[in-house]
């Protein structure tokens, strides 16, 4: 990470918990930089990192367990505060003299602190002056005793010690999670660790950002070009206006139509980048290449693997046409892109190899400039605003890489792709028209390789099956469908079936990820 010089940072460290990116995103919320370190970096890294605040996660482990994972208890002598969080509380006990045990049932779920002591984390909650906190606990261990200097500044009935703090070492520890939104007071809780604990500023936010990352662009890009793969998804949008804006016509951006796009995207792209922002945009319609080479292709990973393949090939001559001494190319790489990259040699082990990290052919012996690196998903949507992008592009929702062709759970044609493309355009409008598009993260059509009796106009129909799904989420880790009102269910199906043709049945999926996922391939 390009860790930003002269503001106050805060550095989370991962015990493996699924909230371990969410509580770095509530710090940044508040407009302090954090970032997200493994468990095993070394004190002296830390030290070199100057954070002004370290946060511990929690954790799925047991400090009992043979190769739980620690740190070096001279993280609590740095002369910084730090708040432990579950699994960061009972290994801060354990490590500093306290006692951890086994608990015989793991609770889960909402229950309520009361508490006992007064805390600056509980500062001006309201919640605390009527004596007790709604909170999200997760855990199998508890603090059986607390560590000499410590002391209980909360408790539950299951929780002696659901809160602690040595305010002389400014340790503070939370059996609960504050992090997540079921935990009622969480967010006031945080900025009351960030600021009246650890006196931080809040320096971190998008103007800054914009200003530090066209300098350092500028810094490392000089006057080469740069090649910027454009698809019209918010990422690859928001990159092409930070670069245009750092370094003008020295950015080529090549936008590649695959024939998997939704309906009217190639035309709004265009519309958006070269005519209204004057981008020297390089349009290679690509439809017929990729829609060949994935004729026959039934299998979801054989899909995306083809259009990999096809996109590299196709990408690659146009980049060489439109910019052959070009020396970069820029990827929207986020940061949880990079946090699930890297191998933590702990509890995150390696997730997945994402696509926009370290995925470059080696042939195209470029460099590469990644402006959004140190960004969430949130924080892009954020800075696309800054940078002046209009809301149909920074506010609408996640689009895959693989387009249509996983939302045709068969071999994909030009047929099957007119049918979805106008059953995905009727439930957009719906939504949008029931004030619903900008709660629901993420809202599609399906076309299932299912036929089935119907009847139109008083004659029988054996037409192909459609499934809509949206759903509510604040990360895509996870989601819950999203409960649209029947009448507006209603109404996207009347449409689907009425106006577009070969499609008689249309049902909705109401499964949460886990354990379902949100695309359906």
């Amino acid at each position: 990470m390009r860790s930003p010089a002269a503001i106050d940072k805060v550095l989370v460290l991962d015990f493996g918990s699924q909230y371990t990116q969410l509580i770095a995103r509530r710090v940044r919320e508040h407009h302090v930089y954090s970032e997200i370190w493994p468990c095993t970096r070394s004190v002296e890294e830390i030290r070199q990192f100057a954070p002004k605040a370290i946060i511990l996660s929690g954790g799925p482990s047991s400090v009992h367990e043979a190769g739980s994972p620690t740190i070096d208890p001279a993280v609590f002598t740095l002369g910084v505060p730090v708040l432990g969080i579950c699994y960061g509380l009972q290994l801060m006990a354990h490590l500093l003299g306290g006692r951890v045990v086994p608990w015989p049932h793991r609770e889960y779920g909402r229950a309520e602190v009361e508490p006992v002591e007064p805390s600056p984390l509980l500062h001006g909650v309201e919640e605390a002056t009527v004596g007790k906190l709604l909170v999200w606990m997760s855990h199998g261990d508890r603090v059986e005793a607390l560590p000499p200097g410590f002391q209980v500044t909360g408790r539950s009935t299951s929780c002696p010690f659901a809160m602690a703090h040595d305010p002389a070492r400014n340790l503070y520890g939370l059996q609960f999670h504050p992090e997540v939104v079921h935990t009622a007071s969480g967010r006031e809780i945080i900025a009351n660790f960030l600021f009246r604990v650890a006196g931080l500023t809040p320096s971190w936010t998008m103007g800054g950002f914009i200003e530090r990352e066209i300098e350092r662009v500028r810094s490392e890009v000089k006057d080469d070009l740069v090649i910027c793969g454009l698809s019209g998804g918010v990422d690859s949008s928001v990159v092409t206006a930070l670069l245009h804006r750092a370094i003008g016509e020295r950015l080529v951006p090549v936008f590649v139509n695959n024939g998997l796009l939704r309906a009217g995207e190639a035309e709004q792209v265009q519309a958006v980048f070269r005519d209204r922002l004057g981008v020297n945009l390089r349009y290679v319609d690509a439809s017929q290449q990729f829609l060949s080479a994935l004729a026959g292709v039934t299998d979801p990973e054989v899909k995306r693997k083809t259009i990999g393949r096809v996109f590299i090939e196709v990408f690659e001559e146009a980049a060489k046409k439109a910019g052959a001494s070009a020396k970069w190319l820029a990827q929207g790489t986020l940061y949880p892109d990079v946090i699930e990259s890297v191998s933590f040699k702990g509890p995150s082990a390696t997730i997945k190899s994402h696509h926009n990290v370290g995925g470059l052919p080696e042939r195209m012996k470029l460099k590469l400039v990644e402006p959004l690196r140190e960004l969430f998903k949130d924080e892009v949507r954020l800075l696309g605003r800054e940078l002046g992008l209009p809301e149909d592009v920074v506010g609408r929702h996640p689009f895959p890489g693989p387009g249509l062709a996983i939302r045709i759970l068969s071999a994909v044609n030009e047929k099957d792709l007119e049918l979805l493309r106008a059953a995905d355009r009727i439930m957009e409008q719906e939504i949008r028209a029931a004030g619903l598009y900008d709660s629901i993260w993420q809202a599609f059509a399906v076309l299932l390789p299912v036929r089935s009796v119907g009847v139109m106009g008083d004659a029988r129909t054996y037409e192909s099956t459609c499934a809509i799904r949206a759903v509510t989420s604040t990360d895509g880790m996870t989601a819950d469908f999203a409960q649209i009102p029947y009448d507006v269910l209603g109404r996207i199906s009347t449409r689907i079936i009425n106006e577009v043709g070969g499609i008689n049945r249309v049902v909705y999926d109401i499964s949460s990820k886990p354990p379902a996922t949100i695309e359906w391939e």
